[in-house]
């Protein structure tokens, strides 16, 4: 069972790197913003697959508090582009 999940963290650890690279080379802001939505949940997903592991059970409240973070990070910049459209 170890195994099939460290496999499935690895594959979303390859979909958070991926979200970084669209991050270094994106043509515009929403395109880092959805990538940084991205690298959120991969976050999320990567720490709940980790907390089933024996004695990792902490790894749960941190992947709610990232995942609550990311929810904020985008409604603030979604509040910023309006601000910066009505000037």
């Amino acid at each position: 069972m170890s195994e099939l999940l460290s496999v499935s963290a690895l594959g979303v650890v390859f979909s958070l790197f991926l979200g970084l690279l669209r991050i270094l080379r994106g043509p515009g802001a929403a395109d880092r913003m959805l990538a940084t939505q991205l690298i959120g949940t991969a976050g999320v997903g990567t720490l709940l697959l980790l907390s089933l592991l024996p004695g990792q059970q902490a790894l749960m409240d941190v992947a709610l508090i990232l995942a609550l973070l990311a929810a904020v990070a985008a409604a603030a910049f979604t509040g910023r582009q309006r601000r910066s459209r009505n000037d």
